[in-house]
């Protein structure tokens, strides 16, 4: 039986041109890129070399560019650092009810330190309202952070308004980019964001390897302490080979974005036809068209989620319910109840598929036939 990932939103293969990268680094540039001596310097080399690189790939300047362990650790760097950076200024942040759970835990950590959370809430399609933004501002507010592209819906945010928005406001603007990035085009003084977050594994890197922008005079606070690696900002030995990787992950997805964009819409599309032509039942979570192209989420009315799960599972098909970072919970995507409510039936028959490198046209007709087949069984035997 054909496995067939439909889960690149959770995580990605690593693109074999990165582990073929990362594997000489690995095994013979093992210098630390703070020593002076020959081996440092030739891993120093390496780091700087992906700085670049990264750096050109959004349009930010070189020393704009923090390495961290992923996109957790990129969002908790910019939330914290600059909450308590700026907290004599204000204790007031905005935020969105269908963030990352890395932006809304730490946000709420937050609010157990005096700190004051205004979550913005959405519509039906996951967007929110710029006229809602706008009354929530506040002489108080430190910090807007709203994600680029939702990772259960993938519905994108207006986030070149909110940057135009906000440069009347003495706020930093966030966003956490993990989903878009690599898919959409990102330039950091076009959208006028203070603050980016990336994570490797989403775009076929490694695990375990991410990055912060941050414009150069963003002030924030440390979340290690240790060395002085990323110019104070993030201590702890440069993970070189995963730098490296991230890099060419970078590179490879700025050659291909523009092709992925189209295809894995394209993917979408079909996926959709043959559910319809097969006579399932589905409704749409978010856009078709104006959406992250790879992120798809079906409501299948008569279903139940862990059920429609466990028989994809079955047929070698892998999907999810919404944040992998929720798996295996019961509890209902946080997305969805702020799209639909808490009643709704969508929060109990929802499925995210999501595409990716290595998925083919092949791929994903059958995977809409299998889906057809086991909707069509689930739904006849609760009739």
């Amino acid at each position: 039986m054909e496995k067939i990932y439909l889960d690149h939103a959770a995580t990605s293969p690593t693109h074999p041109v990165v582990a073929d990268v990362m594997l000489p680094i690995m095994t013979k540039v093992f210098g630390n890129p703070s020593s002076i001596h020959g081996f440092g310097r030739e891993a120093r080399m390496h780091v700087d070399q992906a700085r670049t690189t990264i750096s050109k790939a959004i349009g930010a300047k070189f020393h704009d560019i923090i390495f961290t362990s992923g996109g957790t650790e990129a969002d908790n760097l910019a939330i914290i650092g600059v909450a308590k950076a700026r907290q004599h200024q204000g204790k007031h942040i905005i935020t969105t009810e269908i963030e990352h759970h890395a932006v809304l835990h730490t946000c709420q950590m937050l609010e157990g330190e005096g700190f004051e959370v205004t979550y913005l809430p959405v519509d039906e399609k996951g967007l929110i309202s710029i006229e809602g933004l706008k009354d929530a501002l506040r002489e108080d507010t430190i910090l807007v952070t709203i994600m680029y592209g939702n990772n259960e819906v993938g519905t994108i945010q207006p986030i070149g308004e909110i940057g135009e928005l906000l440069q009347e406001h003495p706020a930093y603007f966030h966003t956490d980019a993990v989903q878009a990035f690599g898919i959409l085009p990102i330039d950091v003084n076009e959208l006028n964001v203070d603050l980016l977050s990336v994570s490797a594994h989403k775009i076929n890197g490694p695990k375990g390897m991410g990055f912060l922008y941050a414009r150069e005079e963003v002030q924030f606070v440390p979340s290690l302490y240790g060395g002085e690696q990323e110019r104070k900002r993030r201590a702890g030995t440069e993970n070189v080979p995963g730098v490296v990787g991230l890099s060419k992950a970078v590179e490879l997805g700025e050659e291909s974005r523009a092709g992925k964009q189209e295809l894995y819409l394209s993917y979408k599309r079909i996926f959709c036809r043959i559910l319809q032509e097969n006579g399932v039942r589905f409704d749409l979570n978010g856009f078709l068209e104006e959406s992250l192209p790879h992120v798809l989420n079906l409501s299948f009315p008569g279903t139940d989620v862990e059920a429609m799960l466990v028989n994809l599972d079955m047929s070698g098909i892998a999907a999810s319910s919404g944040s992998a970072c929720t798996a295996g919970s019961i509890e209902p995507s946080h997305v969805l109840v702020a799209m639909h409510g808490k009643e709704s039936e969508r929060l109990r028959n929802s499925i995210r598929f999501s595409f990716g490198y290595n998925n083919t046209v092949e791929q994903v007709e059958k995977a809409a036939k299998a889906v057809a087949t086991i909707v069509q069984r689930l739904t006849t035997s609760t009739e």
